[in-house]
């Protein structure tokens, strides 16, 4: 039959109808993307390329009082990955490279360089720019790094109890640098770029900044070469008497300025991940102790001003008393003496010191402790610092105020002894120790910290009469001769103080503080030098031996710094016994 074909007019109006209808399609689809749908799609564009970088602030310095860097911030890199960039067989090699140079576990780098769907992770922090140009010399595509900065300590252990260090992280994690930290750290700020799928900055894509606020420095009172010699002096002796733990304190008693705050065993804040953070604390105003002998001289203070007591006061001294139920006896065993009040001092009588308390009333000698600063913060300004302690006279028992006394039953910290004697050597005005000099700015203008005030705790004749006292603690009758230094008059007290086990609140022979605090010249009082020994197990655990060494090696290095010379005056008469 013959071939006949259809209408082709009616084959391209079915054609034209086709590509109408897949026309519309597409159109439809177009004014749903660039109108409905529009928004979403370029939010979602935006977030794929838009990133924000963190800009760190300069973090300000930490200097001691002439300005020498204790704490300082330097120029670092922080390496991060673009995810996204990374091809799967190369994320191996990358792992096998970068794990080792920035000292991390290689599951770590995998598992952040494994995120596709991720356009920038960090991998290391404050890494040295040496260090981070090997790292870009490999050449590693989706591998980059950014400006920031890193804390180093160029004193290395030096102060550390004091400083603290910052953490990983960038945070102020011990010491001044944790109780200062909002200071220190100023405004980070961040910028927002736009980035293309190659990892690339768009020129003239969207660009917000928040540049950063620097931190702001701080100054400390502490004298670095004091500082350096007192913390060598205290860890040489740490290891030589085998003591758990050591501290000096070197303050100028005339405004509580403290120049030395030195403790053994101490760290490197450079690498605080390699000691134990045991040590990561300042047990200058953390660890609470008996004060033992040394705290004779509140109970001085309080019967010279309010029981009549002067210094040539006769008693008569047995080895041991009882009070009550309680037999209280002296270190050592000796016949009955009689003994001026400056006797009992000079000989750390515990028995002698007994006899004169009973002279006030137990409310008296309290209020004593407290104007002398027993039971409250010292605010120096180092974190976590105990108040020690100090019960109220109404929770005191019958016996309590005896060991009281004589500087047990009470607990401090090293700063608030060092004050104490502070006091007694600015003729009876307590200034309040102070730490933080003041402040410095990025144009390096400095403001002085507020006066933290001092008060008038006994009188300036107490004071005196105190002072010319404890000259006779370090004479050859005294219980410090290891502690005078020759040329210059030295006032002093020592201290043997038993360590009280906290599980049972007994002495069980847990071991003795040794302390010696005292200051010169005795007549004209600059410095304070308070020493203590916790736990020595290597010779001679009295405070006239194992600390008295320590004092004098110290004090008279800071007076040769301080070029404070000798007064050149006689000391005192002090009659140790009384006629009998």
């Amino acid at each position: 039959m013959p071939f006949h074909r259809r209408d082709p007019v009616k084959r391209l109006n079915v054609g034209l109808l086709v590509i109408a209808f897949v026309l519309s399609l597409f159109a439809g689809r177009l004014v749903q993307l660039q109108t409905i749908e529009s928004h979403s799609y370029s939010e979602l564009a935006m977030r794929q390329r838009l990133q924000t970088i963190d800009l760190p602030a300069v973090r300000g310095e930490i200097t001691d009082a002439d300005g020498h860097p204790l704490a300082v911030t330097v120029e670092a890199r922080a390496i991060f990955a673009d995810p996204y960039m990374i091809k799967p067989d190369r994320r191996q090699e990358i792992v096998n490279a970068l794990a080792p140079a920035l000292g991390m576990s290689r599951a770590a780098v995998m598992k952040a360089i494994s995120k596709p769907d991720s356009r920038f992770e960090y991998l290391a922090h404050g890494v040295r720019p040496d260090r981070a140009r090997m790292i870009m010399g490999y050449g590693f595509a989706g591998i980059g790094t950014l400006p920031e900065y890193r804390r180093e300590y160029p004193n290395d252990s030096l102060a550390a109890s004091v400083i603290g260090f910052v953490n990983a992280e960038g945070k102020g994690a011990a010491g001044l640098e944790y109780a200062l930290n909002s200071r220190l750290a100023g405004q980070p700020g961040w910028q927002r770029v736009e980035i293309s799928p190659e990892g690339q900055h768009i020129p003239m894509g969207e660009d917000a900044k928040r540049p950063p606020v620097p931190g702001s420095g701080v100054r400390l009172t502490l004298m670095r070469d004091i500082q350096f010699h007192a913390q060598r002096a205290i860890e040489r002796q740490v290891k030589a008497t085998g003591a758990r733990s050591g501290s000096v304190i070197v303050m100028d008693p005339r405004d509580g300025r403290m120049l030395a705050m030195a403790s053994a065993p101490g760290y490197d804040p450079n690498r605080y991940t390699r000691s134990s953070p045991s040590r990561w604390g300042s047990p200058l105003v953390q660890e609470a102790y008996e004060p033992g002998s040394t705290g004779k001289v509140v109970t001085a203070a309080a019967v010279m001003e309010k029981g009549g007591v002067t210094q040539n006061t006769p008693f008569t001294v047995p080895d041991s008393v009882r009070r009550y139920d309680r037999t209280f006896k002296d270190s050592h065993p000796h016949p009955t003496e009689r003994l001026t009040f400056a006797g009992v001092l000079a000989t750390s009588s515990n028995v002698g010191t007994i006899l004169a308390s009973e002279r006030i009333s137990q409310r008296e000698l309290y209020e004593s402790l407290r104007a002398f600063g027993f039971g409250e913060k010292t605010g120096v300004g180092l974190p976590g610092e105990t108040a020690g302690q100090l019960l109220p006279p109404d929770k005191w028992s019958g016996t309590d105020r005896y060991p009281i006394a004589f500087g047990q039953t009470v607990s401090v910290n090293a700063v608030q002894m060092a004050s104490v004697y502070a006091t007694i050597a600015n003729d009876g005005v307590r200034a309040a120790p102070t730490l933080i000099a003041g402040t410095t700015g990025e144009d390096g203008s400095f403001t002085p910290a507020p006066s933290r005030g001092s008060r008038r705790v006994v009188s300036s004749a107490t004071a005196r009469s105190i002072r010319d006292m404890l000259e006779g603690v370090a004479s050859p009758e005294g219980t410090a001769p290891k502690a005078r230094i020759p040329g210059y008059r030295v006032a002093g007290k020592t201290g043997t103080a038993e360590i009280v086990n906290p599980r049972c609140g007994c002495y069980d022979g847990s071991g003795y503080i040794a302390s010696f605090a005292g200051f010169a010249p005795a007549d004209d009082p600059q410095l304070v030098v308070q020493v203590v020994l916790r736990g020595p197990t290597r010779g001679s655990h009295y405070g006239g031996d194992a600390a008295a060494p320590v004092f004098k090696d110290v004090m008279s290095f800071a007076l040769q710094t301080r070029k404070i010379p000798p007064t050149g005056s006689k000391p005192p008469i002090i009659k140790i016994h009384a006629p009998g």
